[in-house]
């Protein structure tokens, strides 16, 4: 066995996935769900009481623990953590969605099955649970001595400095390379960091082999193409990947974020690379290095500028500043006024302002110039929709839902007119984005409407570890414990939610106001 190695960390947790990708994946750390409120030491005891539920902050501090031993490679330990910690979780179906996710990406495969047993709502989770099977789930079950020997071998190649190592070691079990296409994918993710891309290449084979479905193994095998110049073999890959079942806007958006970094990596124009570079930032939610990457990054062809200057204009409105997102909107749409991500936030900038006929011209343009996507098409019938256009917005939405089965706007927004389907179609619209906020928020209010106080509670509680500021969560709130009878909690809920949105008219009624 590898002796393990102490080391000392940061919590740098980031939302990216346990694959070697980018300058940004050669450096990998576990994805966390619970980003906020890191605890900043490193040692720090366990010691959750197996019989409470957690909080939302006991499970944030809790979890990095866990986390830092695995990095540690005290791999045992943090298995036991990590069970404890998904049987003490307050129950919440989005928490354990997460932990779902988190504990396959760990290649914890049997913490993920706990996690995916303890979700109430399969309407809901079922999604999610395929979408995390077909990502990372071995074919062949491992047996737990089996799943503790790899996480510790993983744990090991990532972080440890032994990825030469654990890949030796793993090689001389060779019965276990017979049947486990995971251990397979394990050498062959060994071998690359170790520098050796002709045994990874060998490797990541019989993994693909043993399990075709598993995406996962596709995006190593992308990157060990990278690897060996074969930039034609890893954008071959991307097509594959891209055309995989992956219907949630998770995984979508882990597709998304790799195809950028393959464009990066085969792009030979150094402005080029650095559009893709920053665009794989994007979609990894750094937004600041996205933004680093592109200030430099000017084309001597205004032509090519139009793209930079776009993105430009996406990240800096996505970070708020509106006067730098207007101004290089307007020198993307100045060189090319077909630009789709230039039109788009053109329009987010004119319905910031309210001025919603000009949003959706804008809107409406880039939809026209992006058949393949609905992003467009959906603010066009938003925009409608403060128009009063709203026989107009429902006609888009059926639209959509007719070609593409993976809209989860769509879904909830035809489920605000359908009353018979409406549940059913919320549903839908979280199960394909669970962190879809106004779709949980809605969902509660149905089950308000219908008098299921228990269900709306469980409901709301999942909107509020999303987005504990939301007004609306508060509304909500407010009118639960209203139905209930709980008049001074409902007073607090109410006037918390025109302090976070002092022109809620529903809130001010129900405090007189």
């Amino acid at each position: 066995m590898i002796k393990k190695r102490s080391i000392i960390t940061a919590f740098i947790l980031l939302s990216t996935s346990m694959n070697v990708f980018a300058a940004g994946f050669e450096d990998i750390k576990p994805a966390d769900p619970f980003a906020d409120n890191q605890p900043e030491q490193n040692e720090v005891q366990m010691n959750i009481p197996k019989k409470a539920t957690l909080t939302k902050n006991d499970v944030h501090n809790h979890y990095a623990i866990a986390l830092e031993r695995f990095i540690q490679c005290n791999v045992k330990s943090s298995y036991m953590d990590f069970r404890i910690l998904i049987q003490t979780i307050a129950s919440n179906d989005y928490a354990y969605m997460l932990m779902a996710d988190k504990m396959a990406d760990l290649g914890f495969f049997s913490l993920s099955d706990l996690a995916l047993s303890k979700i109430s709502d399969e309407d809901i989770s079922y999604v999610t649970a395929d979408d995390i099977k077909r990502f990372y789930y071995p074919a062949v079950k491992l047996n737990p001595k089996d799943e503790i020997y790899l996480a510790e071998m993983f744990s090991n190649i990532i972080y440890n400095a032994q990825s030469k190592e654990a890949t030796a070691e793993l090689i001389k079990n060779e019965g276990l390379l017979k049947t486990s296409d995971y251990a397979n994918y394990l050498v062959a993710l060994g071998a690359l960091k170790s520098g050796n891309s002709k045994e990874a290449s060998k490797y990541i084979d019989n993994a693909i082999e043993k399990n075709p479905q598993n995406i996962n193994y596709k995006k190593l095998k992308a990157e060990i193409a990278i690897q060996n110049d074969k930039f034609g073999t890893a954008l071959k890959l991307i097509e594959e990947i891209k055309a995989a079942p992956l219907v949630t806007a998770n995984y979508k958006n882990k597709v998304n974020s790799l195809e950028q970094y393959v464009l990066y990596k085969t792009e030979k124009q150094d402005y080029m690379k650095k559009y893709h570079l920053a665009y794989y930032y994007y979609y990894e939610g750094e937004l600041t290095k996205s933004v680093r990457t592109l200030q430099n990054t000017v084309s001597t062809k205004k032509k090519h500028n139009k793209m930079i200057y776009a993105l430009l204009a996406r990240v800096y409105y996505d970070t708020k500043e509106y006067e730098k997102a207007e101004s290089f909107a307007q020198k993307a749409y100045n060189l090319d006024k077909g630009n789709p991500i230039a039109l788009t936030v053109l329009g987010d900038l004119a319905s910031r302002n309210g001025d919603y006929d000009t949003a959706a011209k804008y809107y409406e343009k880039a939809a026209s110039n992006d058949k393949k996507s609905t992003s467009a098409l959906i603010k066009v019938a938003e925009a409608y929709r403060k128009l009063d256009k709203n026989n107009k917005a429902d006609e888009i939405y059926t639209k959509i839902l007719k070609e593409h089965s993976d809209c989860p706007m769509a879904y909830y927004n035809v489920a605000l007119k359908d009353s018979s389907r409406k549940t059913e179609y919320l549903k839908k619209a979280v199960a394909l984005d669970i962190s879809f906020t106004d779709g949980w928020l809605e969902l509660a209010k149905t089950a308000l409407d219908k008098s299921l106080f228990d269900t709306a509670k469980k409901y709301l509680a999942i909107a509020k570890y999303i987005d504990e500021n939301n007004f609306k969560y508060y509304y909500y709130q407010g009118l639960l414990c209203k139905a209930q009878g709980l008049s001074q909690d409902a007073y607090f809920n109410f006037k918390k939610t025109i302090t976070l949105n002092p022109d809620f008219k529903p809130a001010k009624e129900e405090l007189s106001i």
